[in-house]
């Protein structure tokens, strides 16, 4: 049985509070990051912002990872030629950050190197610097989906997820 708190918080945010945390001029800096990423590898990084987790994940006491991982396939994130989509994910009710790789590049990347881009995203978002956490965590999902999924000289990224971010 979930707390009363943690329900009472989760339903106490709604998209605005998203929207405060991001505005619209920060969500197109991210979008317009995200695109240009795209344009030097093969894999595609999506962003979700949910102000809490929806009722149905309150009541079985779901993780902020579990929902995470609903919102990789939700947002087919999965469903890229090179199985190397990025999904990164802000839960805002919990302060919660995670990030969920397709296995094409989980099986590049170790968890220590995930685990260092979540700490530099956390440091970030304890400041309140939302944008900047997440800027950050971009420009380092894109390093690394430029080691080991760079484009060939004349080729393009088809870009087959979209480059805003989802908003929930």
């Amino acid at each position: 049985m979930p707390s009363l708190s943690r329900i009472l918080k989760h339903r106490w945010l709604d998209e605005t509070d998203s929207a405060r945390a991001l505005n619209a001029a920060a969500l197109a800096r991210l979008e317009a990051q995200v695109a240009a990423s795209e344009t030097h590898h093969s894999g595609e990084i999506r962003l979700c912002i949910e102000a809490g987790l929806p009722l149905s994940y309150l009541w079985r006491d779901a993780t902020p990872r579990q929902r995470a991982v609903t919102m990789f396939g939700k947002l087919r994130v999965w469903d890229t030629e090179h199985n190397n989509g990025v999904l990164i994910y802000l839960l805002l009710a919990e302060h919660a950050i995670e990030i969920v790789a397709d296995r094409g590049l989980t099986r590049h990347v170790s968890q220590a190197q995930w685990d260092q881009i979540l700490a530099g995203m956390r440091e970030a978002f304890r400041a309140g610097q939302f944008e900047t956490g997440l800027q950050q965590a971009i420009a380092t999902v894109d390093a690394l989906l430029l080691q080991h999924f760079p484009l060939a000289a004349g080729q393009a990224n088809p870009d087959e997820l979209p480059n805003r971010a989802d908003l929930r």
